[in-house]
């Protein structure tokens, strides 16, 4: 076969309008992919100058002159997708650590527009450090360092200000990062008229990614691919079909960011919150909620939680009918009251997606804390709109607190002990920063006493510094989480999801508060 390059693969060579940050694979399926779209467009026109700051060659992106694939597989609204997109919009790779006065020298040019980035949540750190090394240390300082060149080539021209736009997944990244550059100019005393530039003429969005990209596929679908396509890409990534790209921005940003014109899947508006909370609450919210339940079943992956007749009505079942309605009304964009039921259905055909291996187990990092931001919000909100208790979530809640009982401490790792349908019994890790809190508290408890069981979920939710809330105003919701948690103990899982399907048939979301 053919390799992937310019040569075997002709592509227009676009002025260099982007900076990137990072190599990884959402940022090359998500904003390069979509900028690529524009350019395909004639919208856009312009190439992306990426930046590697990690370690390692460029060798790849050098072979294939910056050209890659993403193949498209998955489920939308009902259809199966299956499509390539050669993506060209790279014209090339520099290493911070080998090129750095070149990448430097790109400040100087006048085509350059926007700056954008993905150096992970922890990316966006302050550190105390000279700009003047050679490269800098942190993201944040080697983007200190090239502002500052290209403020000193420009004379501090209003015009060459920039739009920079990082998609770390952490709230408010445009507002943390310029505090952080901020912070640094002071620091390393650039002075006040390079203040006043950054302030009026470089902007920085907040902004969020949504799309499932893992990356390159495993040897044999690799192989097979690229017999499918007839040529040889060792830069090949998967992604599923959905993608949203949202920034916060003016009319200013917009002018600046026209490749959003190719796809409405990027959103430019000065209010990205809806954006965010709709995110969290329905994917985020739905995995969380979830996952735990699939684990204890002995499932492995959410495709298999998905094609599982009681888990998978489980979840469409507790996103449509106890997530999706608490989404504040004043949120919702006036100009589509269905915003939010759209999303969920994709949300469902994202997470039946036959081509995204999705471990549950991986879902459960950090479970405490996910479940604390995630769902109990919404929880708080169905009690408040309804006047009871959202019996799905419930259940949930206390597959959570179930799968957060470990057996015993080893190596280092709190491990948990569940028994499949089957009989066998799995044996995992309870990667949570509060795995060592819950070990204490299930020891106390009598798993054959459902009083003990239900003192135990009392103290929990009781508990206002583990939750930052007070759960015990919620009437009903620790006796509904105690009586899913008994039945899980003593009648197993699945028949405590069928229970619970039956009842919630019945009830529309259960029992009611007096």
């Amino acid at each position: 076969m053919t390799s992937l390059n310019r040569s075997n693969h002709p592509a227009t060579i676009h002025p260099e309008r982007v900076l990137q940050f990072g190599t990884g694979v959402l940022l090359r399926g998500l904003p390069d992919y979509l900028i690529n779209k524009a350019n395909q467009q004639g919208i856009f026109n312009g190439s992306i100058v990426v930046v590697k700051s990690t370690g390692g060659t460029t060798d790849e992106f050098a072979e294939q002159d910056g050209l890659y694939t993403v193949v498209t597989r998955g489920f939308q609204k009902g259809q199966t997708v299956d499509k390539h997109t050669v993506v060209s919009a790279i014209s090339r790779v520099l290493s911070a650590k080998e090129d750095w006065k070149a990448i430097l020298d790109i400040a100087k040019k006048p085509s350059l527009q926007v700056i954008i980035s993905n150096t992970t949540e922890v990316g966006i750190q302050y550190v105390a450090e000279s700009i003047f090394q050679n490269p800098p240390q942190s993201y944040p300082g080697k983007l200190t360092a090239f502002l500052y060149e290209r403020f000193k080539s420009f004379g501090g021209g209003r015009s060459k200000g920039l739009v920079v736009i990082p998609t770390e997944l952490i709230s408010d990244n445009g507002l943390k990062l310029r505090d952080i550059v901020e912070k640094l100019a002071k620091h390393n005393e650039l002075g006040k008229l390079f203040m006043k530039w950054l302030k009026y003429h470089v902007r920085f969005c907040n902004s969020l990614v949504d799309r499932i990209v893992p990356g390159k596929p495993d040897a044999e679908t690799h192989q097979q691919t690229q017999q499918e396509l007839g040529y040889e890409d060792k830069l090949l990534i998967m992604a599923e079909p959905y993608r949203l790209w949202a920034i916060e921005g003016d009319d200013r940003v917009k002018s600046v960011l026209t490749f959003a014109k190719a796809d409405p899947n990027v959103i430019i508006d000065e209010d990205i919150n809806f954006y965010r909370e709709r995110k969290l609450r329905v994917l985020n919210g739905g995995h969380t909620i979830s996952v735990p339940l699939a684990y204890l079943l002995g499932l492995e992956t959410v495709n298999e939680m998905m094609n599982h007749p009681l888990m998978s009505r489980f979840v469409e079942e507790v996103i449509t009918h106890e997530i999706v309605p608490t989404l504040p009304e004043w949120m919702i964009p006036e100009e589509n009251p269905d915003a939010v039921r759209e999303f969920a259905a994709d949300v469902l055909d994202r997470f039946r997606n036959p081509y995204i291996e999705h471990l549950l187990l991986s879902i459960t990092l950090h479970e405490t804390s996910k479940m604390r931001a995630r769902n109990l919000p919404t929880i708080q909100r169905f009690v408040e709109q309804q006047q009871q208790i959202p019996q799905r979530m419930a259940l949930g809640f206390a597959a959570y607190l179930r799968f957060m009982k470990a057996v015993r401490f080893e190596k280092g790792v709190y491990l948990g002990e569940a028994t499949t349908p089957t009989g066998g019994i799995i044996t995992y890790p309870i990667r949570d920063d509060y795995a060592e809190y819950f070990y204490n508290m299930w020891l106390k408890v009598d798993v054959h006493d459902a009083a003990s069981v239900r003192n135990f979920v009392q103290t929990l939710c009781a508990d206002s510094a583990l939750w930052e809330t007070d759960l015990e105003s919620l009437t009903g919701f620790a006796d509904a989480v105690a009586d899913h948690l008994n039945n899980l103990l003593t009648l197993g899982v699945e028949a405590t999801i069928e229970r619970q399907l039956v009842t919630a048939e019945s009830t529309t979301s259960g029992s009611g508060i007096d």
